[in-house]
C-alpha cells in the first residue's frame, strides 16, 4: 500500500501516541538522553553552596578530630587492641587541629601463618572456578582480592625484612587520606551534582548525609584495619588496595547515585 505524500512528513505534534506508554501516560525523555543546560542561577548557587559547606566543615574539623579521639579512646579500653593513641598536630595557616592516630608494633608473619594463608588462598582461588556463571561479578572480585593477597605472600616469602611500611605510617596515612576525601566532597558534588536543578535543600542534604556517614564510618574502618594489622603485616596490601580508600570512594559514589535518582525541582525526568 503506497503512502500519500501528506503523510510522509507528518509533524510530531500530530502523532502524540509515539510519546505514550502502554497505559496511556506520557513517556518523558530520560535524563541520560537530555542535554545539560547550565543555568546561571544554578552556577551561582553551586559556588555559594560549596563555599558555605566547605567553610562550615573547616570550622568543625577540630570537633570531628576530637570525636574520633573519643571513639579511639573508648575502643582501646574495650577491644583487645595493643595500641597507643597519639595526636599529631596539623596546622594550615590559621587552622590547627590534632588528628588521632594509633601507634602499634609491627608483627611479621610466622612460618605457620604464612603457610596457612598460602593454603587458604590457593583453596579459595580454586573454588572460584566451581562457582556458577551467574556469580561472575563475585568470582572476579574474589580473584582480585586473592591475587593481591598472593602478591603479599610472595613478597614476605622472598624479602620479609625489607617491607618498607609500618602500622604507624599506614594508619596515619589512611586517616589523613580519608579526612582529605571527606573534605573534597563539597567540591566533587559542586562539579557533578549542584549544577543540576535539584533544589538547594536536596543539595545541602545529600552533601551532609555523605559527609556525616563517612565521619561515623572512618573510625570504625580504621579500628578494623588496626585489629587485622595487629595479627600480621601480611594483610596490609589487601587492606590498603581493596578495603582502604576505595571503599570510602564507593560510599561517595553510592550517595551521589542515590541523589541523582531524586526528581528535579521542576519535575524534569
Amino acid at each position: 500500500m503506497a503512502l500519500r505524500p501528506e503523510t510522509l512528513h507528518k509533524p510530531k505534534h500530530l502523532d502524540p501516541i509515539r510519546f505514550r506508554g502502554h497505559r496511556g501516560g506520557i513517556i518523558p525523555m530520560h535524563r541520560a538522553l537530555n542535554r545539560l543546560q547550565l543555568v546561571p542561577l544554578n552556577i551561582v548557587t553551586s559556588v555559594l553552596t560549596f563555599v558555605c559547606i566547605s567553610a562550615l566543615w573547616i570550622t568543625l574539623l577540630p570537633v570531628v578530630c576530637r570525636f574520633w579521639t573519643q571513639v579511639f579512646s573508648f575502643a582501646l579500653s574495650r577491644l583487645a587492641l595493643h595500641a597507643v593513641l597519639e595526636l599529631p598536630r596539623y596546622r594550615f595557616k590559621f587552622l590547627q587541629f590534632y588528628v588521632p592516630c594509633l601507634r602499634m608494633d609491627p608483627t611479621f608473619p610466622s612460618v605457620r601463618m604464612w603457610s596457612l594463608n598460602c593454603a587458604i588462598t590457593v583453596l579459595l582461588f580454586g573454588i572460584t572456578f566451581l562457582l556458577p556463571r551467574s556469580w561472575v561479578p563475585v568470582v572476579y572480585l574474589g580473584r582480585t582480592i586473592l591475587l593481591v593477597h598472593a602478591s603479599a605472600l610472595a613478597y614476605f616469602a622472598l624479602r620479609p625484612a625489607s617491607f618498607p611500611h609500618t602500622p604507624n605510617s599506614y594508619i596515619e596515612g589512611l586517616i589523613t587520606a580519608l579526612l582529605g576525601l571527606i573534605s573534597v566532597i563539597p567540591l566533587l558534588f559542586a562539579l557533578t551534582y549542584y549544577i543540576f536543578d535539584f533544589g538547594l535543600a536536596k543539595k545541602i542534604g545529600l552533601t551532609t548525609i555523605a559527609m556525616l556517614h563517612l565521619v561515623m564510618f572512618v573510625p570504625l574502618q580504621v579500628l578494623v584495619h588496626a585489629l587485622v594489622l595487629q595479627k600480621s603485616l601480611l594483610f596490609m596490601p589487601v587492606l590498603y588496595i581493596i578495603f582502604g580508600l576505595p571503599v570510602d570512594i564507593l560510599v561517595v559514589i553510592a550517595f551521589y547515585s542515590w541523589g541523582m535518582t531524586w526528581p528535579f525541582r521542576h519535575g524534569a525526568s
